[in-house]
């Protein structure tokens, strides 16, 4: 229980060692290192990311993978939509929500269908994406930093689910907890 509780404290570790930045302008270069380092300069990536992975372990089955696999999918597709100038006006409102919307339901231990959670956790990457390729230069190696950003973002869900799952063996209230604090993550993100 001990190493279970240590290794649940690292998720605010985490989100208070970020710096409370949202997907903007100013990540230069955008290479395959700075791709793999982006997400985990953020609360709103680390939280969203984290979240999905805990969420993952809490449906179990399909949705373990399913859910990571949609969210990296629906990223790329955003990430190419925003490099080709798809740059819809609420991208931010929508990341926020997308941290506050994955923590609730984390908190909630909500138990909707796979396809549901796919969904979902596809509209929240789709607007992380979209952030990502938008703020992108012209000439930048965009393949190369969103391929870091997918090995990073993966890991992140892998992250979450490895301790989503020790965490339903010991207590599952411990996730709900988990989301609780995601969920402030995104109250903080509302008040920046």
């Amino acid at each position: 229980m001990t190493q279970l509780l240590r290794t649940l404290r690292l998720i605010p570790l985490l989100l208070v060692a970020a710096p409370l930045a949202q997907a903007h302008p100013g990540h230069a270069p955008f290479d395959f290192i700075s791709g793999l380092v982006h997400p985990l300069t953020g609360w709103d990536h680390l939280a969203v990311m984290i979240g999905v992975g805990l969420w993952a372990a809490q449906l179990g089955g399909r949705a373990r993978w399913a859910l990571p696999a949609a969210f990296g999918g629906a990223m790329l597709v955003g990430g190419a939509g925003g490099i080709l100038g798809f740059a819809p006006l609420g991208v931010e409102a929508g990341i926020i929500a997308s941290v506050l919307a994955v923590g609730l339901l984390v908190a909630g231990a909500a138990r909707l269908p796979v396809a549901v959670g796919v969904a979902v956790v596809a509209v929240a990457g789709l607007f992380h994406g979209i952030a990502h390729g938008a703020e992108m230069p012209l000439g930048a190696d965009s393949l190369e930093f969103l391929g870091g950003m997918i090995a990073a973002t993966a890991g992140l869900h892998a992250f979450g689910a490895g301790i989503g799952s020790a965490a339903l063996r010991r207590d599952p209230a411990l996730l709900r907890w988990a989301g609780a604090g995601i969920v402030g993550a995104g109250v903080a993100l509302v008040l920046a």
